[in-house]
């Protein structure tokens, strides 16, 4: 059974960091292209970032470009994702997630966590 613990979330102010973690059980985390996925506040969900399962092949929504930092470690299956000089923007629920890699999107997600909520203030 796949299960995804997302944490790290909280308030932040406009500008600052905080950095997501994800650890998942399951499946073989080490052969499995990973990835962010958001949903704020009466939004759709939407791509973040993704990585393949050596790390050689990283996306990023263009939103997100410079300023996320995606990344993992295949010997705690745990995927990582460093977020700085956040905006308003930013505000939603975080949720990491299997899939395929496609351009600035994760394909064939079949399984989800709990998410944790990131909130940028003013």
């Amino acid at each position: 059974q796949v299960r995804l613990v997302e944490s790290g979330g909280g308030l932040v102010q406009a500008g600052g960091s905080l950095r997501l973690s994800c650890v998942a059980s399951g499946f073989h985390f080490g052969s499995a292209a990973m990835g962010w996925l958001r949903q704020a506040p009466g939004k759709e969900r939407e791509f973040v970032a993704s990585m393949s399962w050596g790390g050689g092949t990283i996306n990023y929504d263009d939103s997100v470009k410079g300023r996320f930092t995606i990344s993992r470690d295949n010997t705690k299956n745990t995927l990582t994702l460093q977020m700085s000089g956040l905006k308003l923007g930013d505000t939603a629920v975080y949720y990491c997630a299997p899939g395929k890699l496609a351009s600035q999107s994760l394909l064939g997600i079949e399984s989800w966590g709990q998410g944790t909520r990131v909130t940028v203030s003013s």
